[in-house]
């Protein structure tokens, strides 16, 4: 199963230091957070790994080149402009082969096991979600019976991880553009075609000074 980083977002809330960095590599205790991603991947047996890029992207590529020192093997999806999360997917697919490949977005930062995932995808997505974090706490989607379920009520919904396993065929019909990967998964959830499942580790959206400093906090008190 290949993995795909999602990469090309601005981080403007990051400011400033995303104004010379991009987000992926700001860096918590000491290392980028998209090396975290790496490492994790490569030790669960993910080798081949696509990165959408826009803003400051080559800095993302001199870094990391070619994946060789953290075990895996990297190919690069360059944006230009930003394509949104369904767009810059969409466009990387001819890097992702026709079989379902994991997601999972470069600004958060998560113990989660990726290696749980190398599973059979059925239908066309399987979503990771988490417990409502302070700075969304109406959730997203429900989880029940393991099937992901839209239009709950508030109490019962869950946060999307940015984790999840997609198959192609979710973006049958799609054109090359920016586009939401939400539309995509809410029509699949209206036919029964998401699968979920509920992360019990660590999990922190690094949106905000204050999120990164929480960050740090935890991979000091792991150590």
């Amino acid at each position: 199963m290949k993995a795909m980083i999602l990469a090309a977002g601005k981080g403007e809330r990051m400011r400033p230091l995303t104004l010379t960095t991009p987000k992926p590599l700001i860096r918590v205790a000491g290392i980028p957070l998209i090396e975290y991603h790496l490492r994790a991947l490569a030790r669960t047996g993910f080798t081949e790994i696509v990165i959408n890029h826009a803003w400051l992207g080559q800095q993302i590529e001199d870094y990391l080149g070619d994946g060789a020192q953290f075990g895996v093997h990297i190919r690069y999806s360059p944006e230009g402009e930003p394509l949104e999360t369904g767009g810059g997917i969409f466009r990387a697919l001819p890097l992702l082969g026709d079989e379902a490949f994991l997601i999972v977005n470069g600004d958060i930062w998560t113990d989660y096991d990726f290696g749980t995932l190398r599973r059979p995808l059925e239908g066309l997505a399987h979503l990771v979600l988490v417990d409502n974090p302070g700075h969304h706490p109406g959730g997203d989607f429900a989880l029940a019976d393991g099937k992901v379920q839209d239009g709950a009520a508030p109490a019962d919904k869950l946060t999307y991880s940015g984790i999840a396993v997609l198959h192609p065929r979710l973006f049958a019909g799609c054109a090359d553009g920016a586009f939401k990967l939400a539309p995509l998964l809410r029509a699949a959830i209206a036919k029964g075609q998401v699968s979920g499942e509920h992360l019990e580790g660590h999990w922190v959206d690094v949106g905000t000074h204050e999120r990164l400093a929480q960050v740090e906090t935890l991979i000091e008190a792991s150590r």
